[in-house]
This record gives structure tokens, C-alpha cells and sequence, in this order.
């Protein structure tokens, strides 16, 4: 248990204490790009966010069940109680579940609109039965829940130098361009859960439909026409990465080398990726430990900078007078 973060966020009755804990170690065992961004926020909002991936984690994997114990209708089961457990403890602050009184903690801590969790949980739903996306637009609607609405959670706890509406439309697409990587990244693993996020009218443009996916998965050979589709889909996922960047500069000074480290991270993986001539289908690509490693220190470095720029002045000497706002150069 990290007792100082815990402690920073003021956080003290025990069962809470380790709801949060149970949190944040999922964070570190299945977030770990994620989870080394964190690292670099104020120590007191590090709790919330892991507990919003904490929970959106403990969704998604009772949607995958990624060990294939339970059938769609035990998963649609779990989904439910979850939802109902939510729901309750967003209006009481409790949670039978260590996920969720940590979630409806820091939900009532920062004031977030319950209305992201619905529509959250609508679209953990949909993975039950939807398996492929139409259009692009098809797949934006599906994403305003399962990954626009966590940057848009996120936003109470980062703060902003701005109307947070002005800042909310980057912090969706910040959620967006996330999650658009690991559906590029995890094409192969999704297409062995029956599931294809890359559009299909993107695909069909290049050639490429389910059949020719799966038989490259299943025999290993790679295809120019898949080849070609990916390409697309990177070219897409980075111009959601432009949409986003704009908002960086509108977070609290204190937490944006977080954000600009996450985002430097996850744009690693689509280097990877086409590093890897777009093998997705076969392996998956990983940004190397080295570099998680040199892109982590240079977010600490401007983390340090922020608190010394932010650092109060020091009074001025006894006998002098200091300058006024208005004669400052």
C-alpha cells in the first residue's frame, strides 16, 4: 500500500484505504504505460486516477474474460451487478465492490458528472454483442464511452488554467487517441475475441474484410492489403493525437508533463508499430524499456521545473521594498 499518496489525498478510513490500494495495483500490473505517467502527478490526485482505471479496468476485464470461464450470458450478469453496485455507490459513496467505493469516492471528491460512468458502462455493455464497427463514426459513438468519457472523468482531477469546457473536447480526444492505439496495437488478440475495431469501410477501401484478417492471423503470412489498412489506421489515430495536444496547455501546470508523458508514451507505440512494418497481427509491438525509460526522466524534469517556477518567492530582504505588479518588465 502506498501509504503516502494515500495520506496526501487524505484519505483515511481503512476499508477505504485499501479499496484505493486495490486500485492502484491494477494500474501497476495491467496500465504500466499509464501507471508511469501517473508517477509524475502531484502525489495527492494520484489516488483518483487510479481509481478511475481501476475501475474501468475491473469492467473491461469482466468484458473480455480474457481466459474464456464465463459464458456472454454469466459476463452480461457480472456487467449488471456491477452497474447496480455503481449506481448506488455513486449516490451513497459506498460499493460492495473495492472498485467502485473507490470510484464513488473520488467521484464525490471532484465533483465528476455521473453521466460519464452511464455512459461508460453503456458501452462496456455493447462490447457483449457488438463485433465490428461499420463506419468510423460507428466506432466514434462507441468510443464517446469507452474512452472519450475517461478523459473527460480525468479533467476534475488535473485541474485547468481555462473554462473546462474549452478544454474538454481535447481531453475526449486525448481518451480517444489512447484507445485507438491499443486497437492498432491489439488487432491480432481482439480478432482471437471476435472482435475487429478498425472500421470496416476503412478496411474495404484497401481490399481487406474479417475473412482476410483471420486468415492472416491463423497462417502468419502477411498481406499488402492488410498492410495498407493499418497504415490507414495509424494516419487516423495520429490526427486524433493533433485534436488532442492543444489541450495539454490548458491542465494545471503541475500535472501537464503527466499528460505530456502519457501522450509521448502511447505516440511510441504507433512508432513501434510501423518500426515493426505493421506486423500487428502476428506479434505485438512494445516500446522499448530504454526509451518508457528517457521519456519517463524528461517528464520528472519538467515536473521538478514546474515546482520550482510554481515555488513561492521568497520575501524580500529586510529594509528593501518590492517591486509592484505594475513595474515589472
Amino acid at each position: 500500500m502506498n501509504r503516502r499518496e494515500l495520506d496526501a489525498a487524505q484519505i483515511t478510513e481503512p476499508a477505504l484505504r485499501a479499496a484505493y490500494d486495490r486500485c492502484r495495483r491494477l494500474n501497476a500490473r495491467h496500465g504500466r504505460t499509464y501507471f508511469l505517467a501517473t508517477r509524475l502527478l502531484p502525489v495527492e490526485r494520484r489516488c483518483a486516477v487510479h481509481a478511475l482505471y481501476g475501475f474501468a479496468r475491473w469492467a473491461d476485464d469482466i468484458v473480455d474474460d480474457l481466459d474464456r470461464s464465463r459464458p456472454p450470458a454469466e459476463r452480461d450478469r457480472l456487467l449488471r451487478l456491477l452497474e447496480d453496485d455503481l449506481v448506488l455507490g455513486l449516490r451513497t459513496g459506498g460499493g460492495d465492490e473495492p472498485v467502485v467505493r473507490a470510484v464513488a469516492d473520488t467521484a464525490g471528491r471532484y465533483a465528476i458528472d455521473h453521466g460519464l460512468f452511464a455512459d461508460f458502462m453503456a458501452s462496456m455493455r455493447s462490447d457483449l454483442s457488438v463485433t465490428d464497427y461499420p463506419t468510423y463514426a460507428h466506432l466514434r459513438a462507441y468510443m464517446h464511452g469507452s474512452a472519450a468519457v475517461i478523459g473527460l472523468q480525468m479533467l476534475p482531477v488535473l485541474g485547468t488554467v481555462v473554462d473546462r469546457r474549452e478544454a474538454a473536447p481535447h481531453a475526449a480526444a486525448l481518451g480517444v487517441a489512447f484507445q485507438l492505439t491499443n486497437f492498432l496495437r491489439d488487432v491480432g488478440e481482439d480478432l482471437d475475441r471476435g472482435r475487429v475495431y478498425l472500421p470496416a469501410d476503412l478496411l474495404a477501401a484497401h481490399g481487406v474484410a474479417r475473412p482476410l484478417l483471420e486468415w492472416s492471423r491463423r497462417t502468419g503470412r502477411r498481406d499488402r492489403r492488410v498492410r495498407a489498412a493499418l497504415v490507414e489506421a495509424e494516419a487516423l489515430t495520429r490526427a486524433v493525437y493533433r485534436e488532442a495536444e492543444p489541450g495539454i496547455a490548458m491542465l494545471e501546470p503541475r500535472v501537464r508533463p503527466c499528460i505530456r508523458t502519457a501522450f509521448t508514451l502511447y505516440g511510441g507505440i504507433l512508432d513501434a508499430i510501423a518500426a515493426d512494418d505493421y506486423a500487428v497481427l502476428h506479434r505485438r509491438a512494445v516500446v522499448p524499456r530504454g526509451r518508457r525509460a528517457v521519456t519517463a526522466a524528461g517528464g520528472l524534469a519538467r515536473v521538478l521545473g514546474a515546482r520550482m517556477r510554481n515555488r513561492p518567492a521568497a520575501a524580500p530582504p529586510s529594509g528593501t521594498v518590492a517591486r509592484t505588479e505594475g513595474t515589472r518588465r
